[in-house]
């Protein structure tokens, strides 16, 4: 069965990069109208989430962005085969804009390493490509559920002279001793481990939710420069936006570290709401603290 699902998905990709990229986003908010009716996990968690982060807006309003939302995921999912599938030179014609990337280019030039946050918003994978263009660039990676996935996704990773890293023990050495050497690594900050010792409960849009440890722990022990990095699907592409982070960040005290990387991740949710993945369950707690918000889906 799993070999059927690979197949289908690499298949549904190959044909989003045939198509022109706008006829391929369009593919993908097609199936999100076609699936939105039934109502399934994602579209109910997408609404627990809106709900939760944004109280002020109306039954109305949450319900259009969810909708919003999860049509921007079904643009995300067909922009891949562009992404990974076309040729180089095609994908780094998507993108249009590029900000903030001086604060590497310096940070570089002094030595200095770099840990780009990219919160799970527009098209993160451009992101980590992109970074492979502005130095030596070492990023984690933990293989696919689907197996067969797992040689397309390193492929599209490196392309742009990235390196990837396995996420054990001795993946996690070799990241520190680049970054210290002076590399750049793009981190996911808003993916929660599943290891309750990798993490620490933290504010998020007035939430509290269960907080990956791993960016935090890198910025102190390596002295990196702490960036934030998204890509904004744009018409024709994708504008991409880098920014420094909140010099609470550097904090020794881990609870004040985490909440300047959230307020982080919210100035990147600010720029695109509809961008950000709500799906996700970001509003875990761990350990559990009574009944969860989600428990009721």
């Amino acid at each position: 069965m799993n070999g059927l699902k690979a197949a289908i998905i690499k298949l549904f990709l190959h044909v989003c990069a045939l198509l022109p990229l706008s006829w391929a986003r369009a593919l993908g908010r097609g199936a999100v109208y076609l699936y939105w009716p039934f109502g399934g996990r994602s579209r109910k968690v997408t609404e627990r989430n809106i709900q939760l982060a944004f109280p002020d807006l109306s039954g109305q309003e949450q319900a259009e962005l969810a909708r919003r939302s999860l049509c921007s995921t079904g643009e995300l999912v067909a922009e891949i085969g562009h992404v990974w599938l076309r040729s180089w030179a095609e994908v780094q014609g998507l993108i249009k804009s590029v900000e903030g990337a001086q604060l590497i280019a310096d940070a570089q030039a002094e030595g200095r390493g770099v840990i780009v946050l990219a919160p799970h918003i527009g098209n993160w994978e451009i992101v980590g490509l992109h970074l492979g263009t502005l130095g030596s660039t070492v990023s984690l990676y933990e293989p696919p559920k689907l197996s067969a996935l797992g040689p397309m996704i390193e492929r599209g990773r490196q392309r742009s002279g990235a390196t990837l890293v396995p996420t054990d023990s001795r993946g996690l050495v070799k990241l520190l001793r680049s970054v210290k050497g002076g590399d750049i690594s793009g981190i996911l900050p808003d993916q929660a481990p599943g290891d309750l010792n990798s993490g620490e409960n933290a504010p998020f849009m007035g939430q509290p939710c269960f907080t990956p440890t791993l960016a935090s722990n890198m910025i102190r022990r390596t002295g990196a420069l702490a960036v934030f990095g998204m890509a904004e699907r744009i018409e024709g592409g994708f504008a991409l936006r880098y920014f420094l982070a909140d010099e609470g960040i550097y904090d020794e005290d881990t609870q004040v570290s985490l909440a300047a990387m959230n307020r982080g991740v919210e100035d990147c949710v600010r720029y695109a709401v509809e961008q950000y993945q709500w799906e996700y369950k970001r509003f875990r707690v761990r350990p559990k603290q009574g009944p969860g918000v989600y428990d009721d889906l």
